[in-house]
């Protein structure tokens, strides 16, 4: 059965939470456990559903069974991460931390699976395997939390799961930024032709044809594309999302092409640098960050793959990872996929062979780091001009057709004053 309680602790600050069990004195109990005096004990209907079916649907929280599979920003699950892990450095018990979580969280949906976490907490059930039930964590995350609780650091588990998503935003931010100048500059060009096509060329047309000017043929290539936007935008709408759903579903079921698409992408220049950099960085990262933490080398390969997009190098992984289970050292089966360059391979092998594989790890994901961004900025900067051209030229091709029949009414007028 579930309680609510308001209570006080030792400094006298009070705390309204709930908790599951099987009587109030049973709830005296574990208050008393965690150091706390109640002041009121109250049989609670379910504490998430509680009202939710005289609200509208679209006023509804999620219930219980949405909420386990509920995905929230990862900003959020970082901040909840940081939190725990400045608490637990402080020496703040973890009952007492998920109490002080309840307290100041504001956003409702992760409060109760917070109000989840630490219900299960006092009945016995694991962090990690708490955690564990709702999507909205990582499972990187949990696995780190896991070799907290065997190794009785739970706190620089929370700051190592914190470390990792603060990087993985700060990396897809990065990638953001670097293609949103050269997306918003297509935006535009595309905005423009329809502009153009749709309302500004089409009045055009009526003027010259009311002089009877002949139009060059540029003029008229420009006019009849105006004309086609016109009279078939949906005809063209139709060819261009059947053409983008066409190109997903045969990424989605022909294995074969998207490993090489996958494959291709990698081995672009310019964008092929981009990509690998990115991807190897991650994985460096990650897997310095979990063999730190105690998780083995196998698990942490596996949770280091399940990060990378890339069905192609995530393939390469898959293999490495079979070569470890019947013991091939790390560094040897790498050294048969060209994705992993030598750098990689040998500071691998140092790590192996030294025993400091996660410092290894460390230094190989700042390097890859620094040489994501060096990509991504030169990819930035070849793709600006580039785009700029475009455009450009888009533009000039539409102020010709406009400007050389105009020049070409002008001696229509002056042949009819004469």
């Amino acid at each position: 059965m579930k309680y609510t309680y308001l209570a006080i602790d030792g400094k006298n600050k009070k705390y309204r939470s709930e908790v599951v069990a099987d009587s109030r004195e049973d709830v005296k109990r574990i208050l008393a456990e965690r150091g706390m005096t109640p002041l009121e004990i109250s049989e609670s209907k379910d504490s998430v559903n509680d009202g939710q079916e005289n609200l509208p649907w679209y006023k509804r929280d999620v219930n219980v069974k949405e909420i386990h599979e509920v995905v929230l920003d990862k900003k959020k699950v970082l901040t909840t991460c940081h939190q725990m892990a400045i608490m637990m450095r402080s020496g703040i018990s973890l009952s007492m931390a998920m109490e002080v979580m309840l307290d100041t969280e504001a956003d409702k949906t992760m409060k109760r699976i917070l109000t989840i976490v630490s219900n299960e907490l006092y009945n016995g059930v694991p962090l990690s395997q708490s955690l564990g039930s709702f999507k909205t964590f990582p499972e990187i995350v949990i696995s780190l939390v896991a070799a907290g609780e065997a190794n009785g650091r739970l706190d620089m588990a929370f700051e190592n799961a914190a470390d990792i998503l603060h990087r993985e935003l700060t990396l897809s931010a990065k990638i953001k930024s670097a293609m949103m100048y050269p997306l918003f500059l297509v935006g535009l060009t595309i905005a423009m032709i329809i502009v153009m096509s749709m309302f500004v060329l089409p009045s055009f047309a009526n003027v010259f044809t009311s002089f009877g000017s002949d139009l060059p043929a540029i003029s008229k290539a420009v006019m009849g594309f105006s004309d086609f936007m016109l009279g078939w935008w949906w005809l063209v709408l139709i060819i261009v999302v059947g053409i983008v759903v066409g190109f997903r579903s045969l990424i989605q079921y022909n294995e074969s092409f998207a490993m090489w698409l996958a494959e291709f992408l990698l081995k672009m220049p310019i964008i092929g640098p981009v990509m690998r950099n990115t991807y190897i960085a991650r994985f460096c990262n990650i897997m310095a960050t979990l063999t730190d933490a105690g998780v083995s080398i196998l698990k942490s390969l596996e949770l280091s793959r399940d990060v990378i997009t890339n069905i192609f190098m995530k393939d390469c992984l898959n293999q490495v990872i079979e070569d470890v289970k019947i013991g091939t050292p790390i560094n040897v089966s790498m050294s048969h996929y060209a994705v992993f360059d030598s750098i990689l391979v040998s500071m691998v092998r140092v790590g192996e062979e030294s025993g400091m594989f996660s410092d290894s790890m460390h230094k190989m994901a700042d390097l890859y780091q620094e040489q994501a961004d060096e990509s991504t900025k030169r990819l930035t900067d070849a793709m600006t001009p580039a785009m700029t051209i475009i455009v450009a030229g888009m533009v000039g091709i539409v102020a010709v057709a406009i400007v050389m029949p105009m020049f070409g009414m002008y001696g229509v007028v002056a042949d009819s004053a004469h």
